[in-house]
């Protein structure tokens, strides 16, 4: 293999044991799904709520450390409900992680087209995750026009109904200086932070499947292609 298509090493295992044996700052992006507080217990032992916070600080130290200064880490996280209240942990490790060095510029959704019906007495069934993006400064690499879509049927019908203003180059009404243009008349527009993909029952061995086209998505976003 040469220099600029280096040779693919996996790595399996826990990431406990693996993050130390990395190098620092050597790593472009990381994409994490731990387990969730008291889930799935047979398969992953369970995390009480109020530990949960503890539990991965020190991964997160870990992380930190091998990304490399331009990196991001989209950490995958959704926080159940019990006994009729949602629980706070995943808002305790945001609140955790930007205090022990961690840059927080945004948060994704991951909206499940195919969450099948359900109730509750006082809630409805969860259709959507956190994807919460963190990463070491404010400066960090991500190639936007690497993820554009089609602008949805909706929006190509709203140029008749569009002001000259609307269609026009203008300043930022904030002041920050961003300029912006509106997608009218474009193919391809930039997507929202709302991804809209179903879920994926594949690996029958696997009890908490996200599909590849998640991963992949910030794999465009925060990466570029190697060889």
């Amino acid at each position: 293999m040469s220099e600029t298509n280096p040779p693919i090493q996996i790595l399996q295992g826990d990431c406990r044991n693996l993050l130390p044996t990395l190098p620092t700052d050597s790593v472009d992006l990381i994409i994490s799904s731990p387990p969730y507080a008291d889930c799935r217990k047979e398969t992953y032992g369970g995390v009480p709520p109020n530990q949960y916070v503890e539990w991965f600080l020190p991964i997160g130290v870990e992380l930190l450390r091998v990304l490399k200064p331009e990196g991001s880490f989209v950490l995958n996280i959704k926080e159940n409900a019990v006994n009729g209240e949602r629980s706070t942990y995943v808002i305790e490790l945001i609140l955790a992680l930007r205090k022990s060095g961690w840059v927080n510029p945004d948060e994704y959704i991951w909206c499940k087209t195919n969450a099948a019906p359900g109730k509750w007495p006082n809630r409805f069934r969860d259709a959507w995750e956190r994807l919460l993006h963190f990463t070491k400064s404010r400066r960090f690499t991500m190639y936007q026009d690497a993820v554009k879509v089609p602008p949805a049927e909706s929006a190509k019908r709203r140029p008749y109904y569009a002001t000259e203003k609307n269609q026009k180059r203008q300043m930022s009404a904030t002041g920050s200086g961003i300029t912006r243009r509106t997608w009218i008349y474009r193919d391809l527009v930039y997507p929202s932070n709302v991804l809209h993909l179903p879920t994926e029952t594949g690996n029958k061995g696997h009890s908490a499947v996200f599909p590849e086209s998640l991963p992949e998505f910030f794999i465009k976003l925060f990466t570029l292609p190697t060889g």
